[in-house]
């Protein structure tokens, strides 16, 4: 849902040399070396959509197996629940999809909407040539809050310390948009190209 035309030039962009294929065809998506889940919009649209195409247990089975990049919504569906329509994900990590709410946010508009720092909480692969506090660009009312803080790969402040990068084993999963986010969203797409998990 959503971004599907963006994130796939951005990655045509950087790995010209790589078949990109759009596709909720749970075969392809079996075959295919590595996957990117994104997703904008509603969490309930985006896994009924997700259901209805066939593709759920496809995705699920690339998460747990190949390396795989969640994008916003595609960060958000891993964990058990979104507060979004009290959405059940695919449970892949604990934890739940909170909104956004409270004092700490008086003031602040919500969506989440423009550039912010990405605070990285450890080395990993995928931050590869992307410097600490580099800015990327946010849209989205709900965020992850993971119940194991150890798989948290980076935080932003928005009103709030929240988690806005996860990484475990295979899965790395980002709340902003790299195919948005400029040269340091493009070193992004290029790192998870690149990655061996």
């Amino acid at each position: 849902m959503g971004n599907l035309r963006s994130v796939s030039k951005a990655i045509e962009h950087i790995a010209p040399q790589a078949e990109v294929v759009v596709t909720a065809d749970p075969r392809t998506i079996r075959a295919a070396e590595r996957v990117v889940v994104p997703g904008q919009g509603a969490m309930p649209d985006c896994m009924r959509q997700l259901a209805a195409s066939g593709a759920r247990e496809a995705v699920v089975e690339a998460a747990r197996a190949k390396p795989f990049l969640g994008i916003c919504i595609g960060l958000q569906m891993l964990f058990e629940r979104g507060e979004e329509g009290d959405t059940p994900g695919l449970a892949l990590l604990g934890g739940s999809v909170p909104r956004f709410a409270g004092a700490a946010m008086q003031g602040l508009e919500i969506p989440h909407k423009g550039w912010n720092q990405v605070l990285q909480s450890r080395p990993h692969a995928m931050w590869r040539g992307v410097a600490d506090a580099t800015r990327f660009y946010f849209v989205h009312s709900y965020f992850p809050a993971p119940r194991e803080q150890a798989i948290t790969a980076a935080t932003c402040v928005y009103g709030v310390p929240f988690t806005c990068a996860i990484a475990r084993d295979n899965i790395f999963a980002v709340q902003f948009h790299p195919e948005k986010s400029q040269s340091a969203g493009l070193q992004l797409l290029s790192n998870f190209v690149h990655w061996r998990p």
